[in-house]
């Protein structure tokens, strides 16, 4: 099969690789779309994954083409999507069913092969199975919806609240969308320039820029960034009696003022973090709750794609994200046909 292999850092190579190796309650899965994640560019480029060679890539939908045991093979020729983390199932956490606060986790494109190919080996705990009414390239944004429903579950909105979101990528829109979802009654994406306001006009959602949002503050601010500048704007334009959400990977170290966090202390923020999604198999969960907003078209999951990329033409999909080349929002690529 073609595979992007990441060799060492800055050392992604498109290559010829074996099938995948089935083990016990796993399954074959034919990509059919693959997202590009913002973080998947320092692990390109600056950080590197957990080992290599690596495949990346944990943003995916397809098709079941093989399953390890005869128990499973009803999969075969279903649509899925991919909850990329794989739990150890054994730990405290998991014990209690959040998965993704698992101490000991596997994950799908960092820690094991993942979405940069045209077969990944999936297990089946980690299905959820499509009908026709969705389709591939939006299964493959299931994972930053679901990371950017958990976040505003995190926040407990309640009708009528304000929101507003510090950051202009993917997930940031996606949370967008889902805060307006949730009953809140003003949403606001800010960005660093006007350039993603056409992102947020295909969403119909407000859009301010850091220069233009004035001294507007908000019940709910989401900090979708990671920067030391956002968490500091999102400080400044938190309501007295406000929450924060912490969303952004973080960047490097955190470090405030004593003026502002005398302002955090003295309005009486609350800070609260988010990570992941929830996931539980078969169960109800965050990730059931998008399968079926984006069914049923509550969430617009296509308007957040503005660019698609055959496979063939990864380097430049990730070269457009690394150089920012043009304005964008999430980069998606097509590995297969129906």
């Amino acid at each position: 099969m073609k595979a992007y292999s990441l060799n060492g850092i800055n050392d992604l190579r498109y290559i010829d690789t074996e099938l995948p190796v089935l083990q016990s309650g796993w399954v074959l899965v034919k990509v059919i779309a693959c997202g590009i994640c913002s973080s998947d560019i320092p692990r390109i480029y600056k950080n590197g994954t957990y080992h290599f060679p690596t495949i990346p890539g944990h943003e995916f939908s397809g098709i079941v083409v093989d399953a390890a045991d005869k128990h499973d093979v009803a999969w075969i020729g279903k649509r899925v999507s991919v909850f990329p983390l794989i739990p150890c199932k054994k730990c405290s956490q998991c014990l209690d069913k959040h998965y993704e606060m698992c101490s000991n986790y596997d994950y799908i494109g960092s820690r094991r092969d993942g979405g940069f190919a045209e077969y990944v080996a999936v297990p089946v705990w980690n299905l959820i199975e499509l009908d026709d009414s969705v389709e591939f390239i939006e299964a493959a944004l299931f994972e930053p919806l679901a990371v950017a429903l958990h976040c505003i579950n995190q926040a407990e909105l309640a009708d009528g609240e304000s929101v507003a979101i510090s950051g202009s990528g993917a997930i940031a829109f996606a949370a967008g969308q889902w805060a307006r979802v949730k009953g809140a009654d003003k949403v606001c994406v800010i960005g660093r320039s006007e350039d993603k306001k056409f992102v947020a006009e295909n969403l119909q959602l407000d859009y301010c820029t850091n220069q233009n949002i004035g001294e507007r503050v908000f019940d709910v601010v989401i900090e979708a960034v990671g920067t030391n500048e956002s968490l500091i704007f999102s400080i400044e334009h938190t309501k007295p009696g406000g929450k924060i959400v912490l969303m952004g990977n973080p960047s490097g170290d955190m470090n405030l003022s004593q003026a502002i966090y005398w302002e955090l202390l003295r309005k009486q923020i609350k800070v609260i973090g988010t990570w992941n999604s929830v996931y539980d198999g078969k169960n109800k969960s965050e990730w059931t709750e998008v399968r079926q907003a984006v069914s049923d078209k509550r969430i617009n999951a296509k308007n957040l794609i503005t660019h698609r990329f055959d496979k063939r033409d990864m380097y430049k999909a990730l070269e457009l994200m690394k150089n920012h080349k043009e304005p964008y929002c999430k980069v998606m690529t097509l590995w297969g046909e129906v």
